[in-house]
């Protein structure tokens, strides 16, 4: 049993080393202030902002997967289920813990809570981030209630779970229309600001929804697939994988032709001036033009798709974790691309005036990566106890 165990706890040193360097960054951000970053009252957000939004990204293969089981009565889909809102729930806890630094006063989280402000849109995201975490957690609730950690301790643990799970179509619902309205609500956040115009279109609310369904489609699926291969032990059936797949794939064509209309509806057939100009100082000064075709539409969508919808790949494990690291990579980019590209143009900037308004300038300093890593760390560890001690699938002969 020892030696089984060794390799397992070599292993739990890392997340736990990288949430060591997170929880270090995060004192010194926390005591010293927003000032030991490279943000600026120019450049407010930056490599946590990313995290958040690519953690809530990835973690939309819950309310994605959870809708095909639950709602629309798919039963083989039923039996990912569980995974689906384990990754969920990482996945916005991660975000969570990025946005405690990225707030400056964590103190006042609560504000929102009793200060209503339904004009804006990060009001509503806050509202939709409290909610649907809640959601999960009774969603999560039966999946920790029937593991044996718990309900060897426990012993009524199994029926209280049992009840959560009965309320799991009705949760179901509710968590549906609130992520739709977080993740669409994030694509607006930048989308209905006229002031830059680089931002402004009305598309970005569709593609960050599409993109995140994709995206945490893939890795949900890759998830469950590292499971099988560290438990030798197959969870899910190959029709079931097939479709899981499938789904992941269309999903990313979906966002694939989106993005492409985009560009040409708003770059190429379109020539608004602000735009335009923005987009001319953006190719200049950043590699976001080069990044956006080979990390954000040829490596992030149009190859895992390919991988994702072509049997003799998606049927080879290593194929499915290269499509769903794709994947993330491509949403990681896009979400990095989207916030920094409207933040580092000034909003006074001409072509006339170029030297008296500057380009902003923005690079993530030590302690910004240092939580980013631990942020990694906290999912990585989460990841790793979920797979070690929870049912994550129900027995094969009682798949809800």
């Amino acid at each position: 049993m020892t030696r089984s165990l060794t390799p397992f706890r070599l292993w739990l040193l890392v997340p736990l080393v990288l949430v060591t360097i997170g929880a270090v960054s995060g004192v010194l951000v926390l005591t010293q202030g927003l000032g030991i970053t490279a943000l600026t009252n120019q450049v407010p957000w930056g490599l946590w902002i990313t995290v958040d939004l690519t953690s809530i990204a990835l973690g939309a293969g819950a309310f994605s997967l959870s809708t095909i089981a639950y709602i629309f009565r798919v039963k083989s889909f039923q039996r990912i289920a569980r995974t689906a809102v384990f990754v969920g729930l990482v996945g916005y806890t991660s975000a969570m813990l990025a946005l405690l630094m990225d707030i400056g006063r964590p103190d006042r989280f609560w504000h929102p809570i009793l200060y209503w402000n339904i004009h804006s849109v990060l009001w509503e995201i806050t509202m939709c981030v409290i909610l649907y975490s809640t959601v999960l957690l009774v969603e999560f609730g039966p999946i920790v209630l029937e593991s044996d950690v718990v309900s060897k301790r426990i012993p009524f643990a199994p029926k209280i779970g049992h009840f959560l799970h009965r309320l799991t179509p009705i949760v179901s619902v509710i968590g549906l229309g609130l992520s739709l309205l977080h993740q669409s609500s994030l694509g607006a956040t930048y989308g209905v600001l006229v002031a830059r115009p680089i931002w402004f279109k009305p598309s970005l609310p569709v593609m960050f929804i599409v993109s995140a369904v994709a995206a945490g489609g893939a890795v949900t699926l890759a998830l469950i697939i590292i499971l099988e291969n560290l438990r030798k032990e197959r969870q899910i059936d190959s029709p079931l994988r097939a479709n899981i797949a499938r789904f992941a794939g269309l999903m990313t064509l979906a966002y694939l032709y989106l993005k492409l209309w985009d560009f040409l509806a708003t770059s190429y057939y379109s020539h608004l001036p602000a735009r335009a100009e923005a987009q001319s100082l953006l190719d200049q000064i950043t590699p976001y033009g080069d990044t956006f075709w080979l990390l954000e539409v040829l490596l992030g969508a149009l190859i895992p798709a390919i991988i994702l919808l072509t049997p003799r790949f998606r049927r080879q494990d290593i194929w499915i974790i290269a499509a769903a690291a794709l994947a993330t990579l491509g949403v990681i980019t896009n979400r990095w691309n989207v916030t920094l590209s409207g933040l580092i143009l000034p909003l006074d900037w001409t072509p006339g005036a170029a030297a008296l308004f500057p380009a902003n300038a923005y690079f993530p300093s030590t302690v910004e990566w240092g939580v980013a890593i631990g942020v990694l760390g906290y999912a990585l560890l989460m990841f790793t106890l979920g797979l070690r001690f929870l049912p994550l699938f129900p027995a094969h002969d009682d798949a809800h």
